[in-house]
């Protein structure tokens, strides 16, 4: 009975902490944030952290190393119609290899519903198009490295369908950050400007994720935005987790959604990594649902999740 007393006084106690933590809200350059109790009483080097974090490429590094090295992937994409039916699909195991500085690919498996390829063998889908450019390689490409030091993605000298799988890797590769020609919408995907704070609440807190303590920074909506909101917001959240000594990303979740008069979209992504050694982090699960529409194409609603293993370098 005693010990049953004392269990129970510690977690009424720890609920007590709890309901007294409290939130602390800074500015810095003119910018608001929001730090939660744990981080007041670390006495982290916030601004540090936060200066981290906004110009962060360990995310777009993460999926550049998979260019230098050999993996397997089980790969799920679904095309579904309105009422959510899958009307063309492919299910398939695919691996990389990498020798002498090119890589190919084996396709070890591989089943396909529906009209998911054309007569000619293409895709007849915009999303797996881009899918195919993320995880997929045709023929021997060689020369490649994993550096981003330096680099920008940019559109310049893109047309096209080219053009817009360049702006949508962009829109995956950096979102929060602004993307030009992206009619109604660009700078309204920088999240990091003087406008974007006006917007959304900033908030920066240490949890667990995988058994791991990290810092997990979110960007969200504030929630007194009324009708502003639909003209406004692009990003319904974004949510990503670092390690607390690389301060590499573990994870990132994100929404976005977007009506204009000659497109909308509404589509959330969530990735995991795996650290294969202390500087070497790429992409292990990546699950995505989308709907979007573009004027002069049809509407396209997916689902796709890719699962990466066995990596070589």
């Amino acid at each position: 009975m005693r010990q049953a007393k004392y269990f129970f006084c510690c977690w009424l106690s720890f609920c007590c902490v709890q309901l007294a933590a409290q939130d602390s809200s800074i500015i810095i350059d003119e910018k608001r944030f929001t730090l939660s109790e744990v981080v007041v009483r670390n006495n982290l080097d916030y601004r540090m952290l936060l200066k981290q974090i906004k110009e962060d490429t360990t995310f777009y590094k993460a999926f550049k190393n998979l260019r230098v090295l050999g993996f397997s992937a089980y790969n799920n994409i679904q095309m579904t119609n309105k009422q959510g039916k899958v009307v063309a699909s492919l299910a398939s195991k695919t691996r990389q290899n990498r020798v002498n500085g090119c890589r190919t690919m084996d396709v070890l498996e591989e089943t396909v519903t529906g009209d998911f390829y054309d007569q000619s063998g293409d895709y007849n889908y915009t999303t797996p198009e881009l899918y195919a450019s993320l995880f997929f390689t045709k023929g021997t490409i060689c020369g490649e490295d994993n550096i981003v030091t330096g680099r920008k993605r940019s559109v310049a000298g893109k047309k096209g369908i080219e053009k817009h799988k360049e702006q949508l890797k962009m829109l995956f590769f950096n979102p929060g950050k602004k993307i030009s020609g992206i009619p109604f919408i660009g700078d309204k995907l920088d999240l990091y400007d003087e406008t974007a704070h006006k917007y959304y609440d900033y908030r920066l807190d240490i949890e667990e994720y995988k058994g791991q303590l990290c810092y997990v920074f979110s960007i969200m909506p504030k929630t007194t935005l009324g009708f502003i909101k639909n003209d406004r917001i692009v990003v319904d959240q974004m949510v990503t987790w670092f390690n607390m000594k690389t301060m590499s990303v573990l994870a990132r979740n994100y929404a976005l959604s977007y009506k204009a008069g000659v497109y909308d979209f509404d589509v959330s992504m969530e990735v995991e990594m795996v650290q294969l050694s202390p500087t070497l982090v790429v992409p292990k699960t990546l699950r995505y649902k989308g709907n979007w529409d573009v004027i002069f194409k049809k509407r396209e609603r997916a689902i796709f999740t890719a699962t990466l293993f066995d990596f070589k370098q």
